[in-house]
């Protein structure tokens, strides 16, 4: 699913999951999700409010990450979209998508001639 990156001024605040995601893939008997973030898993709880309009998943270790992934651009100039993959039972892994994501830098190939 996309979601798409809050902010609050200059600072990432968390995603906006949407209403239609929320009822898709998110059960109401679940209050605690786990979000993949790269190498890092975290537990997160929802609010009541999460299933009734205010889909919103934020947590300082999530502001965090956000700001690490240097997306091009500033926060707050517009939602940056990501993939919330579910992979699990309340479990989720958020990644970069499409141009937003931050470039890989390649090692330079250094021809081999041998002596």
């Amino acid at each position: 699913m996309v979601v798409k990156t809050q902010c609050k001024g200059r600072e990432f605040t968390g995603v906006e999951v949407g209403a239609n995601n929320v009822r898709r893939y998110f059960p109401k008997e679940g209050d605690v999700i786990e979000l993949h973030l790269d190498h890092l898993l975290i537990q997160l709880g929802l609010k009541p409010d999460f299933w009734q309009g205010n889909a919103q998943i934020c947590d300082p270790r999530l502001r965090a990450w956000l700001e690490s992934k240097n997306f091009h651009g500033r926060p707050g100039e517009g939602p940056i979209p990501l993939a919330l993959i579910p992979s699990g039972k309340n479990c989720f892994r958020l990644q970069p998508v499409g141009t937003h994501a931050r470039p890989r830098i390649k090692p330079a190939l250094i021809p081999f001639h041998p002596a």
